[in-house]
């Protein structure tokens, strides 16, 4: 089984978002004659180079969330006014509330995977960076970019778009897990003889950001193709303010 039909040479973009420069990845892939070929990887990408690479591209995947929980900005907003509606608990469960999106718990119950909380753990940081780089695509495209994944952008998950294709997915992040890194990239390259790292295969060795970027890349493709997870009708109204995590719904050699 192949992929839908999605041109020649068309170029899909990951971009594996970290608060700076220096940690942020983006990787340009070309598909092709039932191929894929990885055309760049830039590691240490500045707004500029992510903004040029996403309006340039077929469809570009982020990893990184979209927007924040609706109930945590209703909250915060409420507390800003002095207006906080106190619950009859203050436990676990209402904190986690504010701090998951409908999309987290999609992903948690589909692949078991945690993604981190953008309204509770440092993945915040890069999520505000996020937010300016989409007002700017806004701005020079004249599009408001689509948080649901409807349009040229869709928020990815590395880890779980890895797991859902069978390959390896956790202990491959940090420089002292170089040979994770390499047994991942080991792993990849088999499921996907089709794919081609080009000159790039010793960035993506050396760099889970580059790597993480390539992932997202082809998790673009998956969701051009409509082979991901898409929100569905009580989860569409949030998807829209709070963003959606695509996740692959076919095996990885569909994608060719």
């Amino acid at each position: 089984m192949s992929a839908r039909p999605y041109g020649e040479g068309v170029l899909t973009v990951g971009v594996d978002l970290a608060a700076e420069a220096v940690r942020t990845a983006v990787a340009w892939v070309e598909w092709s004659a039932g191929r894929a070929f990885v055309k760049e990887v830039a590691v240490g990408a500045d707004d500029d180079l992510i903004v040029e690479a996403i309006k340039g591209a077929g469809k570009a995947g982020i990893d990184c969330p979209l927007g924040w929980p609706d109930l945590f900005v209703s909250f915060v907003s409420a507390h800003r006014a002095g207006d906080v509606a106190v619950p009859g608990g203050l436990g676990r469960d209402w904190r986690r509330d504010l701090a998951l999106r409908v999309t987290d718990r999609a992903v948690h119950e589909r692949t078991g995977l945690r993604p981190l909380s953008v309204s509770a753990d440092r993945i915040a940081h890069p999520a505000m960076r996020c937010a300016a780089l989409l007002a700017r695509l806004a701005g020079e495209t004249g599009t408001a970019v689509a948080r649901d994944g409807g349009g040229p952008v869709v928020e990815v998950y590395p880890a779980a778009s890895l797991k859902e294709w069978g390959l390896p997915y956790r202990g491959y992040k940090r420089t002292e897990n170089a040979e994770a890194l390499g047994r991942m990239i080991d792993a990849l390259l088999a499921a996907a003889p089709w794919l081609s790292l080009g000159d790039h295969e010793g960035a993506c060795r050396r760099s889970d950001d580059a790597a993480d970027a390539v992932i997202a890349a082809l998790t673009a493709r998956a969701a051009a193709c409509g082979l991901v997870t898409v929100p569905g009708p009580a989860q569409a109204a949030n998807a829209v303010t709070e963003g959606w995590i695509a996740i692959p719904t076919t095996p990885l050699d569909t994608l060719r």
